[in-house]
Protein backbone atom coordinates (compact mmCIF):
# COMPACT_ATOMS: atom_id res chain seq x y z
CA UNK A 1 0.00 0.00 0.00
CA UNK A 2 2.80 2.45 0.68
CA UNK A 3 4.34 1.76 -2.93
CA UNK A 4 1.08 2.45 -4.30
CA UNK A 5 0.59 6.08 -2.37
CA UNK A 6 3.92 6.93 -3.62
CA UNK A 7 3.37 6.33 -6.92
CA UNK A 8 -0.14 7.89 -6.92
CA UNK A 9 1.37 10.91 -5.33
CA UNK A 10 4.01 11.49 -8.41
CA UNK A 11 1.48 10.43 -10.71
CA UNK A 12 -0.68 13.75 -9.27
CA UNK A 13 1.96 16.01 -9.32
CA UNK A 14 3.13 15.52 -12.99
CA UNK A 15 -0.53 15.41 -13.09
CA UNK A 16 -0.78 19.29 -11.97
CA UNK A 17 2.23 20.58 -13.59
CA UNK A 18 0.66 19.75 -16.76
CA UNK A 19 -2.78 21.25 -15.80
CA UNK A 20 -1.03 24.45 -14.72
CA UNK A 21 1.02 24.40 -18.19
CA UNK A 22 -2.20 24.27 -19.70
CA UNK A 23 -4.48 27.07 -18.01
CA UNK A 24 -0.70 29.03 -18.32
CA UNK A 25 -0.78 29.35 -21.62
CA UNK A 26 -5.16 29.59 -22.17
CA UNK A 27 -5.07 32.84 -19.84
CA UNK A 28 -2.14 34.30 -21.32
CA UNK A 29 -3.29 33.80 -24.92
CA UNK A 30 -6.74 34.93 -23.37
CA UNK A 31 -8.22 32.03 -24.44
CA UNK A 32 -7.84 33.08 -27.80
CA UNK A 33 -6.98 28.69 -28.46
CA UNK A 34 -8.90 26.36 -26.98
CA UNK A 35 -7.48 24.33 -24.05
CA UNK A 36 -6.70 21.16 -25.93
CA UNK A 37 -4.13 23.21 -28.17
CA UNK A 38 -2.60 24.59 -25.16
CA UNK A 39 -2.47 21.12 -23.15
CA UNK A 40 -0.60 19.90 -26.84
CA UNK A 41 1.39 23.00 -26.35
CA UNK A 42 2.59 21.92 -22.64
CA UNK A 43 3.07 18.31 -23.46
CA UNK A 44 5.19 19.20 -26.43
CA UNK A 45 7.21 21.84 -24.47
CA UNK A 46 7.99 19.46 -20.93
CA UNK A 47 8.34 16.25 -23.28
CA UNK A 48 11.07 18.47 -25.83
CA UNK A 49 9.90 16.50 -28.92
CA UNK A 50 10.91 19.29 -31.00
CA UNK A 51 7.60 19.72 -33.23
CA UNK A 52 7.98 23.34 -32.84
CA UNK A 53 5.46 26.18 -31.57
CA UNK A 54 2.54 25.39 -31.57
CA UNK A 55 1.60 28.73 -30.12
CA UNK A 56 2.88 31.88 -31.40
CA UNK A 57 5.31 32.15 -28.16
CA UNK A 58 8.30 33.94 -29.65
CA UNK A 59 7.98 37.56 -29.34
CA UNK A 60 5.00 37.45 -26.68
CA UNK A 61 7.59 38.18 -23.98
CA UNK A 62 4.61 36.61 -21.09
CA UNK A 63 4.83 33.32 -23.10
CA UNK A 64 8.61 32.98 -23.06
CA UNK A 65 8.79 33.69 -19.40
CA UNK A 66 6.10 31.16 -18.59
CA UNK A 67 7.72 28.52 -21.05
CA UNK A 68 11.16 28.89 -19.53
CA UNK A 69 9.48 28.44 -16.37
CA UNK A 70 7.62 25.49 -16.84
CA UNK A 71 10.41 23.70 -18.96
CA UNK A 72 12.82 24.47 -16.14
CA UNK A 73 10.68 23.55 -12.97
CA UNK A 74 8.48 21.10 -15.30
CA UNK A 75 10.97 18.91 -16.45
CA UNK A 76 12.75 18.98 -12.99
CA UNK A 77 9.64 17.08 -11.84
CA UNK A 78 8.61 15.20 -14.20
CA UNK A 79 12.30 13.55 -14.71
CA UNK A 80 12.30 13.47 -11.30
CA UNK A 81 8.71 11.56 -10.77
CA UNK A 82 9.79 9.29 -14.00
CA UNK A 83 12.72 8.29 -11.93
CA UNK A 84 11.48 7.48 -8.59
CA UNK A 85 8.54 5.61 -10.20
CA UNK A 86 10.91 3.38 -12.13
CA UNK A 87 13.06 2.92 -8.65
CA UNK A 88 10.37 2.30 -6.86
CA UNK A 89 8.64 -0.15 -9.25
CA UNK A 90 12.32 -2.20 -8.98
CA UNK A 91 12.69 -1.87 -5.44
CA UNK A 92 9.22 -3.21 -4.39
CA UNK A 93 9.94 -5.96 -7.16
CA UNK A 94 12.85 -6.54 -5.28
CA UNK A 95 11.93 -6.28 -2.11
CA UNK A 96 8.99 -8.50 -2.34
CA UNK A 97 11.44 -11.45 -4.04
CA UNK A 98 13.69 -11.21 -1.13
CA UNK A 99 10.93 -11.36 1.32
CA UNK A 100 9.43 -14.56 -0.06
CA UNK A 101 12.98 -16.30 0.22
CA UNK A 102 12.80 -15.52 3.31
CA UNK A 103 9.83 -16.13 4.09
CA UNK A 104 10.36 -19.80 2.16
CA UNK A 105 13.47 -20.27 4.08
CA UNK A 106 11.34 -19.65 7.51
CA UNK A 107 8.63 -22.51 6.53
CA UNK A 108 11.35 -24.95 5.62
CA UNK A 109 12.99 -24.77 9.52
CA UNK A 110 9.65 -25.56 11.08
CA UNK A 111 9.00 -28.33 12.68
CA UNK A 112 5.78 -29.97 14.47
CA UNK A 113 3.57 -26.51 12.78
CA UNK A 114 -0.03 -26.11 12.01
CA UNK A 115 -1.16 -25.53 7.90
CA UNK A 116 -4.41 -23.53 7.29
CA UNK A 117 -6.35 -23.96 4.11
CA UNK A 118 -7.94 -21.03 3.66
CA UNK A 119 -8.37 -17.78 5.14
CA UNK A 120 -11.51 -17.01 4.69
CA UNK A 121 -14.25 -16.26 6.81
CA UNK A 122 -13.53 -19.56 8.97
CA UNK A 123 -9.54 -19.94 8.14
CA UNK A 124 -8.85 -16.17 9.61
CA UNK A 125 -10.39 -17.04 13.07
CA UNK A 126 -8.97 -20.15 13.22
CA UNK A 127 -5.22 -18.51 12.36
CA UNK A 128 -6.13 -16.13 15.46
CA UNK A 129 -6.59 -18.65 17.60
CA UNK A 130 -3.60 -20.50 16.51
CA UNK A 131 -1.35 -17.18 17.12
CA UNK A 132 -3.10 -16.22 20.43
CA UNK A 133 -1.61 -19.24 21.32
CA UNK A 134 1.63 -19.16 20.24
CA UNK A 135 1.50 -21.71 17.74
CA UNK A 136 3.33 -21.96 14.52
CA UNK A 137 1.26 -21.69 11.35
CA UNK A 138 1.22 -21.26 7.99
CA UNK A 139 -1.45 -20.38 5.85
CA UNK A 140 -2.18 -21.91 2.06
CA UNK A 141 -4.38 -19.23 0.24
CA UNK A 142 -4.54 -18.17 -3.22
CA UNK A 143 -6.23 -14.79 -2.82
CA UNK A 144 -3.59 -12.10 -2.42
CA UNK A 145 -7.03 -9.68 -1.04
CA UNK A 146 -7.57 -12.17 1.94
CA UNK A 147 -3.97 -12.94 3.05
CA UNK A 148 -3.84 -8.90 3.33
CA UNK A 149 -6.71 -9.31 5.94
CA UNK A 150 -4.85 -12.42 7.23
CA UNK A 151 -1.56 -10.44 7.93
CA UNK A 152 -3.66 -7.84 9.71
CA UNK A 153 -3.80 -10.37 12.65
CA UNK A 154 -0.13 -10.84 12.60
CA UNK A 155 2.45 -8.77 10.13
CA UNK A 156 4.78 -11.65 10.51
CA UNK A 157 2.51 -14.34 9.05
CA UNK A 158 4.14 -17.09 7.27
CA UNK A 159 1.99 -18.01 4.11
CA UNK A 160 1.76 -19.52 0.68
CA UNK A 161 0.08 -18.18 -1.78
CA UNK A 162 -1.62 -20.84 -4.29
CA UNK A 163 -4.77 -23.13 -4.60
CA UNK A 164 -4.33 -25.38 -1.11
CA UNK A 165 -5.20 -28.09 -3.70
CA UNK A 166 -1.82 -28.84 -4.91
CA UNK A 167 0.37 -31.05 -4.03
CA UNK A 168 3.10 -28.62 -4.83
CA UNK A 169 1.44 -25.65 -2.43
CA UNK A 170 1.28 -28.55 0.41
CA UNK A 171 4.36 -29.66 0.22
CA UNK A 172 5.83 -25.80 -0.27
CA UNK A 173 4.07 -24.85 3.64
CA UNK A 174 5.89 -28.34 4.85
CA UNK A 175 3.23 -30.43 5.50
CA UNK A 176 6.30 -33.20 5.90
CA UNK A 177 6.75 -31.72 8.71
CA UNK A 178 3.49 -30.46 9.96
CA UNK A 179 1.76 -31.33 12.80
CA UNK A 180 -1.52 -30.80 11.42
CA UNK A 181 -3.72 -29.16 8.92
CA UNK A 182 -6.65 -27.45 9.02
CA UNK A 183 -8.49 -27.11 5.81
CA UNK A 184 -11.14 -24.58 5.73
CA UNK A 185 -11.48 -24.34 2.07
CA UNK A 186 -14.76 -22.82 0.45
CA UNK A 187 -16.29 -25.44 -0.78
CA UNK A 188 -16.66 -29.10 0.21
CA UNK A 189 -15.18 -30.62 -3.00
CA UNK A 190 -11.81 -28.38 -2.37
CA UNK A 191 -12.03 -29.82 1.18
CA UNK A 192 -12.15 -33.24 0.76
CA UNK A 193 -9.35 -33.04 -2.65
CA UNK A 194 -7.57 -31.17 -0.31
CA UNK A 195 -8.03 -33.87 2.52
CA UNK A 196 -7.00 -36.11 0.42
CA UNK A 197 -3.87 -35.06 -0.91
CA UNK A 198 -2.64 -33.86 2.41
CA UNK A 199 -3.50 -37.42 3.98
CA UNK A 200 -0.98 -38.83 0.82
CA UNK A 201 1.90 -36.67 1.24
CA UNK A 202 1.88 -37.24 5.07
CA UNK A 203 0.10 -40.22 6.67
CA UNK A 204 0.61 -39.48 10.27
CA UNK A 205 -0.64 -35.60 10.09
CA UNK A 206 -3.63 -34.76 11.99
CA UNK A 207 -6.05 -33.45 9.91
CA UNK A 208 -9.46 -31.50 10.60
CA UNK A 209 -11.73 -30.51 7.67
CA UNK A 210 -14.39 -28.28 6.95
CA UNK A 211 -17.77 -29.49 5.46
CA UNK A 212 -20.21 -28.03 4.76
CA UNK A 213 -23.20 -30.82 3.94
CA UNK A 214 -22.87 -33.31 6.55
CA UNK A 215 -24.19 -36.16 4.44
CA UNK A 216 -20.59 -36.17 3.24
CA UNK A 217 -18.50 -36.47 6.57
CA UNK A 218 -18.36 -40.38 5.51
CA UNK A 219 -16.17 -39.52 2.81
CA UNK A 220 -14.17 -37.06 4.69
CA UNK A 221 -13.42 -39.66 6.88
CA UNK A 222 -12.26 -41.88 4.30
CA UNK A 223 -10.26 -38.95 2.22
CA UNK A 224 -8.12 -38.99 5.28
CA UNK A 225 -9.65 -36.56 7.87
CA UNK A 226 -9.57 -37.35 11.56
CA UNK A 227 -12.34 -35.29 12.41
CA UNK A 228 -14.76 -33.06 11.21
CA UNK A 229 -16.42 -29.82 11.91
CA UNK A 230 -19.58 -28.40 10.34
CA UNK A 231 -20.09 -24.73 11.01
CA UNK A 232 -24.29 -24.84 10.48
CA UNK A 233 -23.75 -27.90 13.25
CA UNK A 234 -21.57 -25.95 15.90
CA UNK A 235 -23.44 -23.00 14.67
CA UNK A 236 -27.62 -24.74 15.36
CA UNK A 237 -25.62 -25.81 19.00
CA UNK A 238 -24.47 -22.69 19.94
CA UNK A 239 -28.30 -20.84 19.38
CA UNK A 240 -29.57 -23.82 21.23
CA UNK A 241 -27.18 -23.15 24.33
CA UNK A 242 -27.76 -19.58 24.01
CA UNK A 243 -31.36 -20.44 24.96
CA UNK A 244 -31.05 -22.68 27.51
CA UNK A 245 -27.63 -21.90 29.06
CA UNK A 246 -26.65 -18.48 28.55
CA UNK A 247 -24.73 -17.91 31.81
CA UNK A 248 -22.50 -20.77 31.11
CA UNK A 249 -21.88 -19.64 27.14
CA UNK A 250 -21.53 -15.86 28.56
CA UNK A 251 -18.76 -18.17 30.47
CA UNK A 252 -17.13 -19.56 27.58
CA UNK A 253 -17.54 -16.34 25.56
CA UNK A 254 -15.73 -14.29 28.22
CA UNK A 255 -12.89 -16.77 28.41
CA UNK A 256 -12.10 -16.81 24.84
CA UNK A 257 -12.66 -12.75 24.31
CA UNK A 258 -11.77 -11.49 27.37
CA UNK A 259 -8.83 -8.34 27.07
CA UNK A 260 -7.81 -9.35 30.69
CA UNK A 261 -5.82 -12.37 29.75
CA UNK A 262 -5.65 -15.22 27.54
CA UNK A 263 -7.29 -17.70 29.76
CA UNK A 264 -7.54 -21.11 27.64
CA UNK A 265 -8.84 -24.84 28.07
CA UNK A 266 -5.85 -27.13 26.64
CA UNK A 267 -4.35 -30.14 26.96
CA UNK A 268 -0.61 -31.52 28.35
CA UNK A 269 0.80 -34.74 26.94
CA UNK A 270 2.26 -37.18 29.36
CA UNK A 271 5.10 -38.39 27.88
CA UNK A 272 7.08 -41.49 29.06
CA UNK A 273 10.24 -39.04 30.60
CA UNK A 274 7.78 -36.96 31.41
CA UNK A 275 7.93 -35.62 35.83
CA UNK A 276 4.60 -36.02 35.93
CA UNK A 277 4.39 -39.83 35.74
CA UNK A 278 3.50 -41.51 38.91
CA UNK A 279 2.32 -38.35 40.61
CA UNK A 280 -0.83 -37.49 41.46
CA UNK A 281 -2.14 -34.82 40.61
CA UNK A 282 -1.67 -32.73 43.77
CA UNK A 283 1.62 -34.07 43.85
CA UNK A 284 2.34 -32.06 40.07
CA UNK A 285 1.98 -28.55 41.18
CA UNK A 286 0.21 -27.44 38.13
CA UNK A 287 -2.17 -25.67 40.31
CA UNK A 288 0.36 -24.08 42.93
CA UNK A 289 3.27 -23.21 40.73
CA UNK A 290 1.59 -22.88 37.50
CA UNK A 291 -2.43 -21.65 38.71
CA UNK A 292 -3.67 -24.50 36.02
CA UNK A 293 -7.08 -26.24 36.82
CA UNK A 294 -7.00 -29.71 35.87
CA UNK A 295 -10.66 -30.17 34.55
CA UNK A 296 -10.08 -33.85 33.18
CA UNK A 297 -8.00 -36.71 31.73
CA UNK A 298 -8.09 -39.08 29.00
CA UNK A 299 -6.60 -42.00 29.93
CA UNK A 300 -4.46 -44.74 27.85
CA UNK A 301 -8.04 -46.38 27.29
CA UNK A 302 -8.90 -42.85 25.31
CA UNK A 303 -11.92 -42.12 28.09
CA UNK A 304 -12.22 -38.92 29.59
CA UNK A 305 -12.44 -38.98 33.04
CA UNK A 306 -14.31 -35.53 33.89
CA UNK A 307 -12.89 -33.81 37.75
CA UNK A 308 -10.45 -36.14 38.59
CA UNK A 309 -9.59 -37.33 41.95
CA UNK A 310 -6.81 -34.68 43.63
CA UNK A 311 -5.15 -37.81 44.61
CA UNK A 312 -5.13 -39.45 41.03
CA UNK A 313 -1.94 -41.42 40.02
CA UNK A 314 -0.61 -39.73 36.91
CA UNK A 315 0.61 -42.08 34.15
CA UNK A 316 2.85 -42.07 30.79
CA UNK A 317 0.62 -41.57 27.41
CA UNK A 318 -2.35 -40.23 29.63
CA UNK A 319 -3.57 -36.48 28.52
CA UNK A 320 -4.28 -33.82 30.64
CA UNK A 321 -7.24 -31.77 29.91
CA UNK A 322 -6.36 -27.67 31.92
CA UNK A 323 -7.69 -24.46 31.95
CA UNK A 324 -5.30 -21.46 32.82
CA UNK A 325 -3.43 -18.68 31.37
CA UNK A 326 -1.96 -19.21 27.72
CA UNK A 327 1.42 -18.64 28.80
CA UNK A 328 1.32 -20.68 31.93
CA UNK A 329 0.50 -24.03 29.74
CA UNK A 330 3.03 -23.27 27.19
CA UNK A 331 5.31 -22.91 30.41
CA UNK A 332 3.91 -26.39 31.49
CA UNK A 333 4.14 -28.21 27.85
CA UNK A 334 7.74 -27.48 27.37
CA UNK A 335 9.08 -28.30 30.84
CA UNK A 336 7.02 -31.08 30.86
Amino acid sequence: MEIKRRLFYIMFTIFCVILVGSFGYYFIYETQHSFMTCLYMTVVSLTTVGYGEVLEVTGNVPAEIFTMILITFGMGIILYGISTSTAIIIEGELSGVLRKKRMEKKIQKLKDHYIVCGGGQTGRPVLAELILNGEPVVLIEQSEEIIERCKNLWEDLLYVMGDASDDANLKAAGIENAKGVIVSLASDKDNLFTTMSARMLNSRIRIISRVIDTALEAKMRRAGANSIVSPNYIGALRMASEMIRPAAVDFLDSMLRSSRGNLRIHEISIVDKSPLVDKNIIDAGLKQKFDLLVLGIRNNNKEIEFNPDPARILASGETLIVMGEVESITRVRHKY
